[in-house]
């Protein structure tokens, strides 16, 4: 979509829509007809269930993943949105993306149902990522009746399962026993203490009894598609981004009865865990690179086109 305006921002067509359900096997009750009625839904009473119902769906549809960088003849990241619906919807082959790709989709798919959405940076803290200090992950903030909450469908496993609200120490289950806050405050490196320069920071904690960890911390400053595509070329390019010489693929699980995320099955480097309600089990351990494709299909539904397959050839990352 071309546009003189700058504030506008892509959407996705009536047809493109009906492809995105059944892409998340969107039950029929959470299916809104492009237009007035999913602007309804989108800002009536029920805006907040309509809203976690395609985060928990998406999330258990599409993996956070950066095959891309490894099992592609090209080895490039691309965040242009219609791209990543032909990537991810269109081409059935299971696909995801990264934090970029996960949720510019996503605010995508919100903004063209009628949602009041925009994009925000994050930065991800040195307790979940070596050299961190850059920001390097994409959110998006909804407002739904004057509150603004924050959504991602693109970190992962300590990754948010629904939309949380800006508010300061309120705790909420995650993927139970996870518990999950977001702390108003300063992080460490902040040289001024400010109180007009807080930071939402996200925290996570395991049990009840354990010390909360920060995973990542944000502003409401909105971020322009210009300003991910600087993010996303650090993250896909440089030496010290740990998502050019690993290989991961996480899909949270979905207990089909009560409609909920109840753990996530995960495959790292040459091992696949399945977690659930916090127990981790081992899958498999994969010894080479037939191995880690096949995996990839059985356990995480990704199906790797022979061209992709190859890809990986002579990389840091491939199996030998």
């Amino acid at each position: 979509m071309s546009t003189s305006d700058p504030s506008e921002r892509p959407t996705y067509t009536a047809e493109q829509m009906t492809k995105y359900y059944d892409c998340i096997s969107l039950p029929s009750k959470y299916r809104h007809e492009l237009g007035s009625k999913s602007r309804e839904a989108a800002t009536g009473k029920d805006a907040l269930s309509f809203l976690a119902a395609l985060q928990r769906y998406q999330l258990a549809s599409v993996p956070f993943e950066n095959l891309e960088l490894h099992y592609s003849p090209h080895h490039i990241i691309n965040i242009e949105p219609e791209y990543l619906f032909h990537k991810i919807v269109e081409r059935g082959t299971g696909r995801g993306g990264y934090c970029m790709e996960n949720n510019c989709l996503f605010g995508t798919v919100l903004r063209s149902l009628g949602f009041d959405v925009y994009s925000a940076g994050a930065r991800v803290s040195g307790s979940m990522q070596p050299q961190a200090e850059l920001k390097s992950h994409m959110i998006n903030i909804v407002t739904i009746q004057s509150q603004r909450y924050f959504v991602d469908v693109g970190f992962g496993a300590s990754g948010p399962t629904h939309p949380i609200p800006l508010i300061h120490d309120r705790v909420s289950v995650n993927v139970p026993p996870q518990t999950v806050r977001l702390n108003h405050t300063h992080i460490p490196d902040n040289t001024s203490r400010d109180s007009d320069k807080l930071l939402w920071v996200y925290e996570h904690r395991n049990a009840d009894d354990a010390p909360w960890t920060p995973t990542y911390c944000f502003t409401e400053t909105e971020f322009l598609p210009m300003d991910f595509a600087v993010m996303s070329h650090h993250t896909s390019t440089s030496k010290t981004s740990w998502f050019t010489y690993k290989v991961i693929c996480t899909k949270m699980l979905m207990d089909s009865g009560t409609e909920q995320i109840v753990g996530d099955v995960t495959l790292f480097e040459t091992a696949i865990k399945k977690r659930i309600a916090g127990k981790a089990e081992a899958l498999t351990t994969i010894t080479s690179e037939e191995e880690r494709v096949r995996a990839l299909e059985k356990y995480l539904g990704v199906k790797l086109s022979e061209a992709e397959r190859t890809g990986i050839q002579g990389m840091a990352s491939e199996v030998k």
